[in-house]
């Protein structure tokens, strides 16, 4: 059978205009599945960031603090509630130069993968309804028995290297590097960036944005209605 072309994407801050994981800890926390104390765990590297007084790096750090130390013990009915809810209520939060990059590859043939240190269980509804074929989150354990959650994460040396993840699910699904097309905006992205034909960098943090100068990547700027392009 022939390979397939593909294209590859990280998800937050490169097609939604926030972090699923964000947003699904605000959440949790405002429909009482997280205590409203969770918020504190993050509250101060938040207003550090929104005042410029350090980066966005240690803010969402602070998020995944949050969302590890409340997620033991929650009923897998509810998060899954919760992030429907999410996903409706920002399916449109996108930016504009990658949801119209994706529509475009898909109507030429290629084969979608969305690679994203988010929860699977919020990645994979979004990327649905953007026109992913495939999606690759952090998973996490769950009790069979209690259907809650144990707070422990699987897998974690796996979905934390993406060109690894990018590799299997090339084994996977017959697809080629040929033509490929990847997409992202922060360092740890670079990996699967270095292994397609046409890497973009998007909206680029300074390390990927370093990089891109090293490498010869496209970068690519979306500012209020207007998209630059910087070269390669």
């Amino acid at each position: 059978m022939k390979a397939r072309k593909f294209a590859v994407f990280d998800i937050d801050g490169t097609i939604f205009r926030s972090s699923l994981l964000i947003e699904l800890v605000e959440e949790l926390i405002h429909a009482g599945v997280f205590p409203k104390t969770a918020r504190a765990v993050y509250d101060r590297a938040e207003r550090r960031w929104l005042d410029r007084k350090d980066g966005y790096d240690k803010y969402i750090l602070a998020v995944i603090k949050a969302f590890d130390r409340h997620l033991r013990g929650v009923r897998e009915h509810d998060f899954v509630r919760i992030i429907r809810h999410v996903v409706r209520l920002h399916r449109h939060r996108v930016y504009r130069y990658t949801r119209d990059l994706v529509r475009d590859l898909r109507r030429k043939g290629y084969y979608l993968l969305a690679i994203s240190h988010s929860p699977k269980y919020i990645v994979g509804p979004f990327g649905r309804q953007m026109g992913f074929h495939k999606t690759y989150g952090t998973l996490f354990e769950l009790n069979e028995r209690t259907k809650r959650f144990t707070g422990k994460r699987l897998h974690t040396e796996i979905i934390l290297n993406k060109a690894a993840v990018l590799r299997r699910a090339m084994e996977k699904e017959g697809l080629t590097l040929r033509g490929s097309v990847g997409v992202g905006d922060t360092e740890s992205d670079i990996p699967f960036l270095k292994l397609v034909e046409r890497p973009i960098c998007f909206n680029p943090n300074r390390a990927l944005f370093r990089a891109a100068k090293r490498h010869g990547w496209k970068v690519v700027v979306e500012r209020k209605d207007m998209v630059y392009e910087l070269g390669k």
